[in-house]
Parts: C-alpha cells; sequence; structure tokens
C-alpha cells in the first residue's frame, strides 16, 4: 500500500475502483447509509477497499452507532470507535489496538473536509462587540411588560447578581460536588442519555465533535435539589399559569445547560409557543434570532396535516454559522448578540432562536407561560395543522386559498416553491426569503439594523391565527400531536384549574379556552339542555367542562351534564346506549351499587337543524328519528337497546382492525350529540384528595372498590345476541383487507361470549409492535422485540382450558365491567367523629361535615368514598381488566392496597376444575394473565408501569415484569 505524500507521486481517484457501483451516490448518502448497520457490520465493510475504510472510520458514524447500542450511563473512551467497541464486548486484544490509522492518497472528498473542519475549528474569532439586542439594567416589570414582553428580545443584566449560582456554577466546583451525579445529556437522537458529571467534563476536554454532546437536563432538580436553592426565577417572569399544575403533571420547563466549545442549540422556535428566560453562569454565548415566522436559510419545516406536529429540519448551529450565514445578505442577517457570563436573555413567543457556545458554558432557564403569550399557548395546542405551520413558517405555510381568505394587504412570493405543488399528508415548508414580505424593512446606513423594523408580522396575530382552525376538528376527537408539551387530557385538566384557581383572569382564559376547547360551542350545548329540561342556567363559575375525561362534562348546580362526544357519533351513541341499558338492569335489581351510582335524571340527543340547536329526548330504547332519518348508523334494530353492550363490542372489534388514521377519521364527530343528566355527586373526586387521605382513610377506599365491583361484577348481563356474530365471522365485511381472525377463536366448543374477545385481542395484536414502537419512552426496546414471544400463541387459552378437547379445567366468568376507575372516577365525601350516647355504650356516629377546615367541635374530619362515576366506558368482559386501572391509577402500585382490595372483592377471577394444570404452567398466573391485558391494551398502560417502577425498564424479560407489577395477584385465594 503506497502512503507516499501525494506530490510526490501522481495519483489516480481511488473512489471510482473502491466503491464500484456505490461510486454514483454522494458521500453524504454513503455516510447516512452507514448510519443503518451494526457496529460489527461496518467493522466489516471497512475492510472491503481503501475509500471504504475511510467512511467506516469516520467519528460521526461511530458516535451515531455508540449513541444507538448504548443502554445505560455513558462513559466516553476517548473516540468514540473505542467507546462502541468496549459497548459491543469485544475481546481486549482489539480493545487495546492503538495503531495509526491507515492513511490513502488519492481520494478526496468536499463532505468529510467540511464536516472535519467543523470538529476541529476554534471560535475565538465568532464574538463581536457589538450586537442589536437590547441591553438593560435593573430595568422595572412595567417597562419590561410595556417595552419587550410579547414584543422582542432584551438582553438583562443584574438578574443573577445574588444567586449562589453565580459564583459556584463553574464546571471545576460543579465537578466536586456533583461528580458521581448523573445528568441527562441532549442529542440529535431522541434516545435518552445520561452521563455522570465527572465523565462528562473527561468528555468535554477530549472531544473532537461537530455536534457535541451537552447537557441539558430538565429534571436536575430532582436529580440535585440542592442546585434549585442556587438560584431563583427573576421578578420579571414570576407570572406563570403552568403552576397551578402539581410537579408531576407539570411539562418541561426548567433546564440545567451545560456544553463545550462549538455546543449548541440549532434553530426551533420553543415549545407550545412559550416565552423563556435564560441567564448565563460562565462562559460566552452567540445568539441569533428571527422573529415569529421568518424561518431560517437552510431550515425546513414538516407539518403534518393529521395531527398539526412541527417538525424541523436544520442544520447543527456551527454548521449553520459556517455554511449558510455567509450567503445572507446583511438586510437578511438575524438579530444578534453575544451573551455575557450573569446577563440573561428574554425570548418572546413564537421567535425562532439559535444559540453556539463559544466555549465551555453553564447556564440555566424556563420557560413559561403569562398573559402575553397565553392564549398562543392555547392555540398551539388546537387540533388542526394550518395555525401550527403558519406560528413557525409564516405566510409559506398558507395555500393559495387560505391566503385569500385571509385578506391581509401583504406581498406573497407566488413563486416560493414551498407549499403550493405540495399534496402530500406532510407539507415541507422551505427557508423564506424575508425580502419577499413586505414589513420586513432594512436600514440602509453602515450601522446595525434595530429590530424595531423587523416587528412581527400579522402572521403572529392571535385574531388572524384563530382564523386558521378547522371548525370541523373537535378537540375531543381529534389526533393529539404528539409535540404539544401536554396531552389533551391535561390540557383540559389545566384550564379547569385555571378557571378555579385564577378567577380574576377568566376573561383571558376564557378567550383560550375557546381557542383550545371550542369552549364557545360547548357552551352554546350546554345552555341548550338546561333550558330544555328546565336547569338553571350556568354560572359563571361553570362555564367551563371539568375534569379531564374525553367528553364535556359540566356541573350545572345540583346536576352533572356529560356530552358525548368520543370516537364520533357512533361510538357516542353505543356509549350513551350501553349505559342506559346498565342503568335499567340496575334499577330492576337490587344490588347495593345502587347507592353507589349517581341517578340518572334525563338523557337525550342534541342535534343542529338549519342552523339551530334542538333537542329530543332518548331513554336508550329504540332508535330515534334523528338517527333513522339521516340513516347515520346503519344495521342497527329498533327493538329494545339497540346501542346495546354486545353491538358495542363489535364497534370495538372492527375499530381494533383498523389503522390509527382510519379509526380517526370513522370518528370525526357530526352535529349530533348524545347526552345524559345524571344527579351531582357530593364531596370531592380522589384525584384532589389523595395527597392528605390517612393510611386508613386509603384502606377504607380499596375496601370500598373491592365491595363494590363485587356488586357490579354480579349483576346480571344482557344475554349475547348470537346472530350478531355473523357481522364477526364475514371476512368480507371486514373493514380491513388482510384481516383474518385466529381460527381457535372459532372453536365451537368456545364459550360464544368469549368469542368476540379472543377476536379483538386477535386484532389488536396485529400491529403491536408498531404500536407500542410509537407509543415509545419509557417501554424498553429490548421488551417490545420479546413481546410476541411472551403473548399467547392462542388468546382462547387466556379463557378457557380443554383436556381431550372435551373436559373443561379453567374458565371465567363474563362480567359487567367498568374499565375505567381512575382517580378522578371516584367521589369521597367528609365526615366526622362524635360520640353519642346509647345508654351506657358510647357509639361513633358520622356526620356530614361541609368545612374544609375541619368542624367547629374539633372532632376530626374523615374522608369516606361515597360513589363511583362515569360509565360511559362500559363493556363486559373479563372481570380483571378493572383491577388494572384500580392499581395502577387509584393505588399507584401499593401492592398492600390491592390486597385489602382483594379481601373485600370476594369473587373468582379464575374458577379451576379439580386436578387443574400441573405446576409451571403460566395460564394458572393470574399475574400472566393481566400482563397480557395490559401489553394489548389500546390505551398505554405500559407507560403508566414503567413510570412507577422505573427499575423495571432494564428488565431482562417480560415474566420480571409481570412478577414484579402483578405478583399479588397470584396469591389471591377466592373462597365462597
Amino acid at each position: 500500500m503506497n502512503n507516499s505524500p501525494v506530490h510526490a507521486f501522481p495519483t489516480r481517484d481511488r473512489r471510482p475502483d473502491a466503491l464500484g457501483d456505490l461510486k454514483l451516490l454522494p458521500d453524504e448518502l454513503i455516510c447516512a447509509i452507514l448510519e443503518y448497520l451494526s457496529p460489527r457490520d461496518v467493522a466489516r465493510l471497512s475492510c472491503v477497499s481503501s475509500v471504504m475504510y475511510i467512511l467506516c472510520n469516520e467519528e460521526p458514524l461511530w458516535m451515531i452507532l455508540c449513541v444507538r447500542r448504548l443502554d445505560g450511563p455513558l462513559k466516553y473512551k476517548g473516540s468514540w470507535k473505542k467507546t462502541t467497541i468496549c459497548l459491543e464486548s469485544a475481546p481486549n486484544e482489539y480493545q487495546e489496538q492503538h495503531g495509526k490509522s491507515v492513511e490513502f492518497n488519492g481520494f478526496s472528498s468536499l463532505f468529510l473536509y467540511r464536516r472535519l473542519y467543523r470538529c476541529h475549528t476554534t471560535l475565538n474569532g465568532f464574538a463581536f462587540d457589538h450586537g442589536n439586542v437590547d441591553r438593560k439594567a435593573n430595568i422595572s416589570l412595567e417597562e419590561f411588560n410595556c417595552q419587550y414582553d410579547g414584543k422582542k428580545p432584551v438582553l438583562l443584566s443584574g438578574l443573577a447578581d445574588t444567586w449562589p449560582a453565580r459564583k459556584t456554577w463553574t464546571i471545576e466546583q460543579l465537578s466536586q460536588e456533583y461528580g458521581d451525579t448523573a445528568f441527562r445529556i441532549s442529542q440529535r437522537s431522541p434516545k435518552k442519555i445520561l452521563m455522570k458529571f465527572k465523565d462528562y467534563v473527561s468528555y468535554m476536554n477530549l472531544q473532537h465533535d461537530e455536534d457535541p454532546l451537552y447537557i441539558f437536563d430538565d429534571k436536575f432538580g430532582e436529580t440535585a435539589p440542592s442546585l434549585l436553592k442556587d438560584f431563583s426565577v427573576p421578578y420579571l417572569f414570576q407570572e406563570d399559569f403552568f403552576e397551578v399544575l402539581d410537579r408531576d403533571d407539570r411539562p418541561p420547563f426548567r433546564w440545567l445547560i451545560i456544553g463545550p466549545e462549538r455546543s449548541g442549540a440549532s434553530w426551533h422556535v420553543d415549545p407550545a409557543l412559550t416565552s423563556a428566560w435564560n441567564t448565563l453562569l460562565c462562559g460566552r454565548k452567540r445568539w441569533a434570532l428571527y422573529p415569529p415566522g421568518r424561518v431560517p436559510l437552510g431550515v425546513t419545516v414538516h407539518v403534518n396535516d393529521e395531527d398539526g406536529d412541527v417538525n424541523i429540519d436544520t442544520p447543527s448551529s456551527l454548521q449553520w454559522w459556517l455554511d449558510f450565514y455567509p450567503l445572507l445578505a446583511d438586510e437578511d442577517k438575524p438579530i444578534e448578540c453575544i451573551q455575557q457570563p450573569g446577563e440573561t436573555i428574554f425570548v418572546p413567543s413564537g421567535w425562532w432562536h439559535c444559540v453556539l457556545n463559544l466555549e465551555p458554558t453553564v447556564a440555566v432557564t424556563q420557560n413559561f407561560v403569562n398573559r402575553k403569550n397565553f392564549e398562543y399557548v392555547c392555540l398551539d395546542m388546537a387540533p388542526g395543522y394550518r395555525h401550527k405551520g403558519v406560528c413557525r413558517a409564516g405566510l409559506l405555510a398558507l395555500d393559495g386559498g387560505s391566503f385569500q381568505n385571509a385578506q391581509m394587504n401583504k406581498v406573497y412570493n407566488e413563486d416560493v416553491p414551498s407549499y403550493l405543488d405540495l399534496t402530500r399528508k406532510e407539507k415541507r415548508i422551505k427557508m423564506q426569503n424575508p425580502r419577499d414580505v413586505s414589513g420586513h424593512e432594512a436600514t440602509t446606513n453602515d450601522s446595525p439594523k434595530s429590530y424595531d423594523l423587523l416587528k412581527p408580522d400579522f402572521y403572529y396575530d392571535i385574531e388572524f391565527l384563530s382564523t386558521l382552525l378547522h371548525e370541523e376538528r373537535d378537540h375531543y376527537n381529534s389526533p393529539w400531536s404528539s409535540g404539544n408539551c401536554i396531552g389533551p387530557r391535561e390540557m383540559r385538566g389545566w384550564l379547569s384549574r385555571l378557571w378555579v384557581e385564577k378567577p380574576g383572569m377568566r376573561e383571558l382564559i376564557w378567550k383560550g379556552a375557546c381557542l383550545a376547547l371550542n369552549a364557545e360551542r360547548w357552551l352554546g350545548c350546554l345552555t341548550e339542555i338546561c333550558s330544555y329540561h328546565n336547569l338553571p342556567c350556568p354560572s359563571d363559575d361553570e362555564r367551563l367542562p371539568v375534569g379531564t375525561g374525553s367528553n364535556p362534562v359540566y356541573l350545572v348546580a345540583g346536576f352533572a351534564v356529560k356530552i358525548f362526544v368520543e370516537g364520533g357519533l357512533e361510538a357516542s351513541m353505543y356509549n350513551l346506549g350501553t349505559e342506559l341499558e346498565f342503568y335499567s338492569m340496575l334499577c330492576k335489581s337490587s344490588s347495593a351499587l345502587k347507592n353507589h351510582v349517581p341517578e340518572v335524571v334525563a338523557s337525550g340527543i342534541l342535534y343542529l337543524e338549519s342552523g339551530t340547536l334542538r333537542i329530543v329526548s332518548w331513554n336508550g330504547t329504540g332508535v330515534p328519528n334523528v338517527i333513522c332519518d339521516r340513516n347515520l348508523i346503519l344495521k342497527c334494530n329498533e327493538g329494545g337497546f339497540p346501542f346495546d353492550v354486545w353491538r358495542k363490542k363489535h364497534l370495538e372489534y372492527k375499530k381494533a382492525g383498523l389503522p390509527f388514521e382510519e379509526q380517526f377519521k370513522s370518528s370525526v364527530c357530526a352535529p349530533i350529540c348524545p347526552f345524559v343528566i345524571t344527579k351531582r355527586c357530593k364531596g370531592k373526586i380522589f384525584a384532589e384528595l389523595r395527597d392528605k387521605l390517612s393510611w386508613e382513610e386509603a384502606v377504607n377506599l380499596a375496601s370500598f372498590l373491592g365491595k363494590q365491583l363485587h356488586n357490579l361484577h354480579v349483576l346480571p348481563y344482557p344475554p349475547f345476541d348470537q346472530p350478531n356474530l355473523i357481522d364477526i365471522e364475514r371476512k368480507e365485511e371486514m373493514p380491513f383487507a388482510d384481516a383474518v381472525v385466529d381460527d381457535n377463536c372459532c372453536k365451537a366448543d368456545i364459550p360464544e361470549e368469549w368469542r368476540i374477545f379472543v377476536s379483538i385481542l386477535s386484532m389488536r395484536r396485529k400491529n403491536l409492535i408498531s404500536r407500542l414502537t410509537n407509543w415509545g419512552d419509557p417501554i424498553p426496546k429490548s421488551l417490545i422485540e420479546k413481546v410476541d414471544v411472551y403473548l399467547p400463541d392462542d388468546f382462547t387459552k387466556l379463557f378457557v382450558r380443554y383436556e381431550n378437547h372435551s373436559l373443561n379445567k379453567l374458565y371465567k366468568d363474563c362480567s359487567w365491567i367498568h374499565t375505567d376507575i381512575m382517580d378522578d372516577n371516584v367521589y369521597m365525601e367528609p365526615q366526622i367523629g362524635s360520640s353519642c350516647s346509647n345508654g351506657n355504650a358510647a357509639v361513633t356516629c358520622l356526620v356530614e361535615c361541609d368545612s374544609t377546615n375541619g368542624c367547629v367541635d374539633g372532632s376530626k374530619k374523615s374522608w369516606h368514598p361515597s360513589y363511583i362515576i362515569d360509565f360511559s366506558d362500559l363493556s363486559i368482559g373479563d372481570r380483571i381488566y378493572d383491577i388494572i386501572p384500580i392499581y395502577l391509577d387509584i393505588f399507584r402500585g401499593d401492592s398492600s392496597l390491592l390486597k385489602q382490595f382483594l379481601e373485600s372483592y370476594k369473587l373468582p377471577l379464575i374458577r379451576r376444575n379439580k386436578g387443574f394444570i400441573e405446576d409451571g404452567d403460566k395460564y394458572k398466573r393470574l399475574s400472566y394473565h393481566t400482563m397480557c391485558y395490559c401489553i394489548l391494551h389500546d390505551e398505554n398502560i405500559l407507560g403508566a408501569i414503567f413510570s412507577i417502577w422505573k427499575e423495571l425498564r432494564t428488565a431482562n424479560s417480560w415474566e420480571e415484569v409481570e412478577l414484579s407489577v402483578w405478583g399479588e395477584l397470584n396469591n389471591y385465594q377466592y373462597s365462597s
């Protein structure tokens, strides 16, 4: 092999012969393909040719391979290839080889050269003396609100002068104090990485990465609580509407940021259009900013038409400054500044910003919601996509029709090839040339341009943005953007709490609720329902729906009004029909459960006709004319309870076989909504009392739930309607092309009522891997790969077992099941104990007490469970299903409370005939049955499990998870 210098001998280009047919591909694409290989395959491929050797030994490639392979805290070994080899458990002789890399002449690559340059360049020349961001010291709150909040960035000095962190947050002191503490690391992969601080400091000193890892930890307050004592929120940013949420429910909002030279944050807009402050404790940062809608050069915005999720393709911070910044004309350059130690920068809602660390830095940052950006945050949570794209990409996100409808007197560049010709589900919005949009004037003198001349344009006006919302999209039904900082239930709960805790700001909160929840529409529905049934008009306190459920629920005077919208009209009809069928059955029985279920006052259907809301009463029997006349739901018998629980199971089966997109299309809400009115329960929901209850009260709650689940599960249920099963068995009527139900579920000797359950489980299994993968963290990827082996090969084994195909050895009882007994569906009433004289005996009497601070006589108040509510998810199935939400959501995994629950439950979960299964058969374990249901559940139950039992994220098998979580069930012995 000739390693002579290039100038000594004439050389030929090695690339064509060394790459063969791959020579047609650019080096950038070849390097991207190599990222999909395993470390061992890359090592083997490096032996193929000289050029492949070079490509396969690139450090950025091995960095990606290492991060993907990593399982546990990262410890850098001086190079990414060496670090990866250690993770691969290679023999010592391979790990210890430190020979000089082989060099070749005759091959050059501009792509590799630029990347190498970025890895080794220094940033001494990147600093400058003057920026064009205002610098202010000792600014008043009034001045900040008037001139900057919601308008433009500002650099503030003096806010951190009294912080202990100003002196103690240096790399050296933090390393001494927190060297063994593991912090979260930010990098381009979505995978979470942890590094001990001492290992990270070692990495900082050794690395030569083009986009270095940096600490970006939103959990540092939990990991190292003493750090929170070293700083405080500056007086300018005290207002934060997210503070009404409990810490566990609050989205990530504060971060510890530590990074070496060349690290930084690439172009982005902060999540949920929140505002942010960032205080630098040591080092220097270079900032670049654009106002809302000004997409930086080199950045592409992706907007998904279904859920509005916005993803951004952007070069690294350093790459942007090196490759794109020099291409900008002076009038198109961003607003810039150099942040010095001790300074705090304020970034308003919606502003694009990019940060580059000029030297090792330590900083703390926090995002917040206040009265200036609240409506924008609510808008960002609203379903749809057009407004999300416009918030970040401005006019580029508008097609011709939307732009004309906006009727804005602005110039639009018709030649921009970013949107008009795209009909795909995901629209790509490319870089906007700022000179194409009026309103962005530039100075003509030599002084730095003032960003007073870069005012945010009309497209960041809340009134304009709200016109882009989709009227047909419903907050309760539309797919929720995965990029949202909180989920739909959390959003509804947040607005409800704000309404209660900030009564002085209700006008603003109402505006936000109208954007996010379409609250004005639902209030109109509620008003019409109250008028029709002679209920009091909703007061100001009652204008917003309460709770976090999937249907709008209102508390009006002594009543609760629930409007059914979840899943669309068909699902809503079945939800209310099943609930009314259940109430009818309950009223005919002598079950004690009647005393703990809200009384139904009225029910009906609300619909829109000729622009006017109308109501027709409906008690669940027969098909209402408003449904028949419009032929909205086919194949529905008119007699009895046509929307009964068994037909609801058939609907569940059909939806289990549909991909997510089809499920969404089938749930589009028609202007028809069923509703039910029940008596309002006294007391408070358990969710509001969880942290206030004593252990004795918690045990009492567990016993109550055991007794009421007993009453529910022994309640007679409607007989199985066998003719309806024909719809399931006819493949030609299935709403999917490749659906084949397991043959086992059609065996003649399987009880009829269980056949549909086996079918549903079989359908859910078909797309299980992709569903679990999409849910992602905290479900371990290693367990997802093993899930098919763990689940039964025949789901009938979960319900019945046979010997010689005749003798029944194991079976389950079919029961009514609530399916959703969670902390917001259990009510508790306050009571006090007082001494009552009864002859010579002292008797404790329970008396209702409405005081929130105890009672006047000093008697101790206690909370007693009283009601189970929300039966819209009623079903018929395996009793085990009801234990899952109770144990995970109400008991939060406390096995002693589960044991108390089972002691009061006193019903069999599996019936075993004499001589049942030999030892070691997994089907005899209740824990196995329950774990299978958790895996196959249509909700992310596994996410809850791995959030409660964090140690199980490193479990080696599903059996380990099963026994750790559900092992107590195996000790349950039913005795009649």
